[in-house]
């Protein structure tokens, strides 16, 4: 009888813990452009200090 309920009790809180993590992951997502945009600004920077070396 009590693993019934802890049985549900443990479901319950794994579905708010997976609601909780795809929310805040919906919530801090960066967007693509802004992802490229720090790509592409630390590949030149790295191509600058190559460059610079030599």
């Amino acid at each position: 009888m009590i693993s019934k309920y802890w049985r549900k009790i443990g479901l319950i809180v794994l579905v708010i813990a997976c609601l909780f993590n795809i929310t805040s992951k919906i919530v801090h997502k960066t967007s693509l452009k802004s992802q490229l945009e720090a790509s592409a600004k630390y590949i030149s920077e790295q191509k600058n200090e190559l460059e610079n070396k030599d």
